[in-house]
């Protein structure tokens, strides 16, 4: 038996459809350089882009990261948001 094809709804993710992005920045609002493995996270969505900072805003303030700002490719979604309570 041969199964049709994917529909092109459940395509994989590829580069150009990771649009979500966050701006690491200090109390200043100067942009933060972190880690690679933080700075080049890009995402598929909002929701997979607030799930993720909220599993790493500690270790990004361990970087020096006061506050985030959401980004859908050059547009300000949101932010600064504060990491610290």
């Amino acid at each position: 038996m041969n199964l049709p094809e994917q529909p092109a709804t459940f395509r994989p993710a590829v580069e150009g459809d990771r649009a979500w992005w966050w701006r690491f920045e200090d109390a200043a609002g100067a942009e933060v350089d972190v880690p690679e493995e933080y700075a080049g996270q890009r995402f598929a969505n909002q929701g997979d882009a607030e799930s993720w900072v909220g599993e790493v805003f500690a270790a990004l303030a361990a970087e020096g990261v006061e506050a985030v700002t959401l980004l859908e490719d050059q547009r300000r979604v949101y932010g600064p948001m504060s990491l610290h309570p």
